[in-house]
């Protein structure tokens, strides 16, 4: 499946020190890999790979993707992009370039290394989507311009350019269409929704809605998650992609609000704020695909992926 440099594969994840890439490196690791993670840490953390210093088979890179990047390596996830509104919002051409220029330079590397590289895409590729649940095959209904395209457009861009990349370069390449995923080291002020709730019920605060709380979502516990991930990496090389990877099982925003009161113990109130511009009204992937050529479904319910998740933060606000 990928060249080998070093008796051991030698694993590059972009991103790495961020919620995913993170958990990703701890399960690569244990697979036995060698891991370079790479990271500018605008969102990633030291602290989320802090365990793993000392690991011969660890080595961290601090650096941004939108430079070339040159290492030998045997297979490259790119996980490198700011994924909340509040950081993606922050710096929107960055957060551009990152998807795009990045993925230039890390497709660029995989071509001279001639080796296979996964995308972590995006539900967001669907906008706030016509079609319900979402398939592979489903477009999208994205705003070009809106203070979300940054992100949004940025992923359909590198996307593009993945495939591009494999009709003229027949690059070995992969695509992850990740749909919301919650756990421990989420960064505890990113703005989503899980850790936004979490840490309000916590503190004591009120719980705040957008919009009146109708609008779904579906969560997908970040280990259900990972083992998708590594499974699209060694699937067979025929297959490119793009393929979703969430929890197919839908839940309202107020549902999940009440649901975090409940197991916080918390006596938050719940406060309708007003809807974000191009905030989507639906999200719930059809795993169909996922199912048939990865044999991949999730396995934590919401509730037992929430009981780590609350036990996470709860640490860290003590």
């Amino acid at each position: 499946m990928t060249r080998r440099y070093f008796s051991q594969r030698r694993i590059l994840v972009t991103g790495g020190a961020g919620f995913l890439g993170s958990h990703l490196i701890d399960r690569l690791l244990e697979g036995g890999d060698e891991v370079l993670c790479v990271d500018n840490l605008f969102t990633g953390s030291k602290s989320n790979i802090a365990h793993l210093h000392g690991n011969p088979r660890f080595e961290f890179m601090r650096h941004d993707v939108c430079f070339p990047l040159y290492v030998e390596v045997d297979a490259i996830y790119n996980l490198a992009c700011p994924a909340s509104p509040i950081h993606y919002q922050h710096d929107p051409v960055q957060t551009t370039k990152v998807s795009v220029t990045g993925s230039i330079n890390l497709l660029g590397l995989a071509k001279r290394l001639g080796c296979r590289i996964l995308q972590a895409s995006t539900s967001e590729v669907y906008g706030d989507p016509v079609e319900h649940p979402q398939t592979e095959s489903y477009w999208g209904n994205v705003n070009p311009i809106g203070i979300r395209s940054c992100y949004d457009e940025g992923k359909r861009c590198a996307e593009t350019l993945f495939f591009d990349y494999h009709r003229q370069h027949s690059l070995e390449i992969k695509v992850a269409r990740i749909f919301n995923t919650y756990g421990p080291r989420m960064h505890p002020a990113d703005g989503r929704v899980v850790s936004n709730f979490i840490m309000q019920a916590l503190r004591g605060e009120d719980l705040t809605i957008f919009g009146d709380g109708s609008q779904t979502r579906s969560f997908c516990y970040v280990d259900d998650l990972v083992d998708g991930l590594i499974k699209l990496m060694e699937s067979p090389a025929d297959f490119l992609g793009p393929v979703n990877i969430g929890n197919p099982v839908e839940f309202t925003i107020r549902e999940l609000a009440e649901l975090v009161i409940e197991m916080t113990g918390s006596r938050s109130r719940l406060v309708e704020l007003p809807l974000p511009s191009d905030d989507p009204t639906q999200r719930r992937p059809d795993i169909s695909l996922a199912q048939a050529k990865l044999d991949w479904a999730p396995k934590v319910p919401l509730t037992e992926g929430l009981e780590h998740a609350i036990s996470y933060f709860r640490r860290l606000s003590n």
